[in-house]
């Protein structure tokens, strides 16, 4: 069989770069990255908030303040950055395999829930913590807050879905590949 009828069969792009060794990884650690982003929006949307809803104002805008105040903290960024980071990266390295479409999917819904996070989300933050009135400032922030977290949380959600998809077929393609090589690696 000769090369490019065997890479064919295996689903490998010819006259493409091939994957680096860091290729895999690379994919790994941004559905990892994802998968804690996703985790953090979903757990504010089902548990958070729907708790917080049950405090009046004072309380409310008191624990929305501190919560956005240790949420800025460099392990939290590392997954908030690094996810969206990481699927650039791993985009860039997969552009010549047939399952791309998963993670540039998955780099587009990030984005777009990234994208919320910074245009509206931030704001709403911000806007909460420099208002004096508890309630006024809760009814500016949380219905507007809770709505686009839900966005961003399905967003997120998408993202790593179209991840996981890619780095299964990733796995796949790999195990095909040393299947069809005479050296089995």
């Amino acid at each position: 069989m000769t090369p490019n009828k065997q890479n064919r069969q295996s689903g490998q792009s010819t006259g493409r770069r091939q994957n680096t060794g860091s290729t895999g990884y690379v994919l790994g650690a941004a559905t990892v990255a994802m998968g804690l982003i996703a985790g953090v929006y979903y757990i504010f949307a089902c548990c958070v908030m729907p708790a917080l809803a049950r405090s009046e104002d004072r309380v409310y805008v008191e624990v929305m303040r501190n919560i956005d105040d240790v949420i800025q903290n460099p392990v939290f960024f590392l997954s908030f950055a690094g996810a969206l980071l990481l699927t650039g990266v791993s985009s860039w390295q997969l552009r010549g395999q047939p399952y791309r479409w998963w993670v540039w999917a998955g780099l587009a819904a990030y984005a777009l829930g990234f994208l919320t996070t910074v245009v509206i989300n931030i704001p709403l933050n911000n806007d909460l913590a420099s208002m004096t009135d508890p309630t006024a400032a809760r009814e500016h922030f949380e219905d507007p807050w809770v709505a686009w977290n839900v966005v961003r949380a399905v967003l997120s959600t998408v993202a790593l879905g179209c991840l996981a998809r890619a780095l299964v077929l990733y796995g796949a393609l790999r195990r095909g590949s040393r299947e069809h090589s005479p050296y089995g690696v």
